[in-house]
């Protein structure tokens, strides 16, 4: 058994890209060898900014030889057939053999194929991966016919120590490649990987991503730890840097004072996107005047640092230009522009959606008199900071730097946090708001896209979602739930629609004979509230059993009676009736079937005979309007205890009474009463949705 190890070397490959290469580099080449019968006991692959290596162990010299057994035509078949079989086997008539299948004679070829070198298969394979490489961008370079990220500098592939010679565009592969760019650019020559893992190391390349990452984690943590600080967590960050860097080197530099009055979140934000530096925090939690510079190089640290800080002293000064502008104009004069900004093309102008946000906000239960001013106001200028100099430059800032504009323009705290945290949350692990202003604001915004977009069939599918509106949903359905809100969905999303429609947008109008496709949004909430609760650990089929009665949009009403469902069914007494409701159920639909009529209730107390269906007939008459004032009364652990009621009746009912009596009167008369054993329970949830 031997080994295979190529090196792609290139110009840097972007770091976004450089997980999924080698993912796929790995992927197509063992796709390759496995195809041509080559197994192998392992495979890895790594990348580093400039090359993609992929190690394959225990390949055998040779794809094993192959036997294939093949039936051609009938004996006597026309000699035109007999040559297509013929030429398509490599074989002669001589070489064939005649045998009788029991249906006729036919001729049957043995192909014996004599297994390849595994050069010859892996040269093929590297060389099929390399044409079709999946690159989200690629380019040609020089003359040359073929694509890669950036241009190839060398490729480097051996197998059992000797060179395969791979080829693609103007390189043909070796055995040598080249260390660091800079600290140890000659090339050297390798023998396996194990001497290829050794020497990279040598010429300052450390090739594992994951002890890079590692590398710098460390570094940064010990850093800061002599700084008397600590490292801002920034996982994002940290993968970028990671596919930055071949030797990382981790340097502290620090930020002029004058530049920290400027708000931190702008300084962070500064120092990630443009020069991917890591912001040190004090042990409050406060932005410290330092940052965390990752080099590719190392000695003459002091003017690494000292070329990065002036660097940084021009980004910050042009925040803290665009921050001392801003402040010169209210969040209420920027408002004009937003007539300017399109918010979709179908759906108007940012303009309109903040007059659709109002309207809703002003419609929301929860809110109190004052409240309901505040969250005005704060619905007004959600929008507004989009316009200012900061955002346009770092469009994450939107809402937070809003929130700065705000209390510079002396508008309550209240109003200042809405305009910030309409946009949370923002996913699974983001904070959601509790301040009633907040909150509204934020569902009131999203309430409008889902509706719009949903309103022009712009609807996610598949793994597709360009606006993002499953995440909103998410977001509707944490907002409402994490706060308690009593807030049916339904007049909501009329409400909404009915703006878009009063504000005259002629796709909305197109559709808004069928509802504006609100039954699909409904649906739409229902798969995300499964996924939001899958993750909490509850049962998608109580869910389904609920929202199966088809008029339950009120969320939090929709998880107690989940909840309650779930502990009912947990009970013996809930486990056994869900059995008996299911032989019930099962019964009675057979039996419509086979009789073509159907037998709803009541049943006729005059027609009763046993005395097990007797007591079955006066269990349902208690437990009926027992479970419906319970229901009305929003008290669901106790309308299923009122369900419990009937396991008893009918569990007797099923061991003494015959349902198919030769009466036909009492026959009809016993399935209409499991029929309302099915009424009964179905009030309360759709048990036919419920598993197991």
């Amino acid at each position: 058994m031997a080994e295979l190890l190529l090196e792609i070397l290139s110009e840097e490959i972007p770091a976004r890209m450089q997980a999924g290469a080698a993912e796929a580099l790995y992927r197509l080449v063992a796709e390759g060898l496995k195809k041509n019968g080559l197994a192998f006991d392992a495979a890895r692959a790594y990348v580093t900014p400039r090359r993609l290596t992929l190690v394959v162990e225990g390949l055998p010299a040779a794809a094993p030889d192959v036997s294939e057994e093949r039936r051609g035509p009938r004996v006597g078949a026309p000699d035109q057939a007999m040559a297509g079989f013929l030429a398509s086997t490599g074989l002669s008539l001589e070489q064939l053999e005649k045998r009788d299948t029991g249906k006729g004679e036919f001729w049957f070829a043995l192909i014996e194929r004599k297994g390849r070198a595994t050069p010859e298969v892996a040269k093929e394979a590297i060389e099929a991966a390399m044409a079709e490489f999946p690159w989200p961008k690629s380019q040609r370079w020089g003359a040359n016919a073929v694509r890669w990220v950036r241009p190839i500098q060398s490729i480097l592939c051996l197998f059992d120590g000797a060179v395969v010679p791979v080829a693609f565009g103007p390189v043909t592969a070796g055995d040598t490649t080249a260390g660091h760019r800079f600290l140890a650019p000659a090339r050297f020559a390798v023998k396996d990987f194990a001497d290829y893992a050794a020497r990279l190391a040598a010429a300052k390349v450390v090739l594992d991503p994951l002890e890079r990452r590692h590398a710098i984690r460390k570094q940064a943590e010990e850093a800061a730890v002599r700084e008397g600080l600590q490292v801002r967590a920034d996982d994002g960050l940290l993968a970028e840097v990671t596919g930055l860097v071949e030797w990382p080197n981790v340097l502290v530099g620090t930020i002029d004072d004058r530049f920290m009055a400027v708000p931190s979140e702008v300084l962070i934000t500064s120092m990630r996107s443009h020069q991917k530096y890591f912001s040190l925090l004090r042990a409050d939690g406060s932005l410290a005047p330092r940052f965390l510079v990752v080099s590719n190089m190392e000695g003459e640290g002091a003017a690494i640092v000292a070329g990065n800080q002036r660097v940084l002293r021009a980004r910050l000064s042009d925040a803290a230009f665009f921050w001392e502008t801003d402040r010169k104009h209210s969040l209420q004069s920027r408002l004009p522009k937003l007539y300017e900004r399109t918010f979709y093309a179908s759906l108007g102008t940012l303009a309109d959606k903040v007059e659709r946000i109002q309207t809703l906000v002003s419609e929301l239960p929860f809110l109190s008199l004052e409240e309901k001013g505040a969250a005005l106001t704060a619905a007004t200028l959600c929008k507004a900071d989009l316009s200012s100099e900061m955002v346009g430059e770092f469009p994450e800032l939107q809402g937070i730097m809003g929130r700065y504009y705000a209390l510079n323009d002396g508008l309550p705290a209240v109003v200042a946090d809405a305009v910030a945290e309409h946009y949370s949350p923002a996913g699974p692990s983001d904070r959601c708001p509790t301040a009633p202003v907040s909150v509204a604001v934020a569902l009131a915004d999203r309430i409008d896209s889902l509706v719009g977009f949903f309103a022009i069939d712009e609807k996610p599918t598949g793994s597709k979602d360009p606006f993002a509106l499953r995440r909103a949903a998410l977001g509707v359905i944490r907002l409402v739930v994490e706060n308690g809100l009593r807030l049916p969905l339904r007049p909501l999303f009329a409400s909404a629609l009915a703006q878009y429609l009063k504000q005259g947008h002629p796709a909305v109008a197109a559709r808004s004979g069928d509802g504006g496709a609100m039954p699909d949004l409904l649906d739409f909430f229902a798969d995300r509230l499964k996924v939001a609760l899958k993750e909490k650990g509850v049962r998608h089929d109580l869910i389904d059993a609920v929202l199966s009665l088809g008029h339950e949009d009120d969320l939090v009403r929709l998880l107690a009676r989940v909840d309650a469902l779930g502990a009912f069914l947990g009970s013996d007494d809930g486990a056994n009736l869900l059995v008996a409701y299911r032989r019930a159920a099962n019964i009675v639909r057979i039996e419509e079937k086979k009789d073509g009529t159907a037998h709803a209730g009541p049943a006729d107390p005059a027609v009763l005979r046993e005395p097990e269906e007797k007591a079955l007939f006066a269990a349902l008459a208690e437990v009926r309007p027992a479970a419906a004032a319970a229901l009305e009364g929003e008290r669901f652990a106790e309308a299923m205890a009122a369900l419990a009621g009937l396991r008893r009746p009918v569990d007797a009912f099923f061991d003494k009474v015959t349902v198919n009596a030769e009466e036909g009167n009492l026959r009809a008369n016993r399935l209409k009463l499991l029929a309302e054993i099915g009424a009964a329970m179905g009030a309360v949830a759709d048990f036919s949705k419920v598993e197991g």
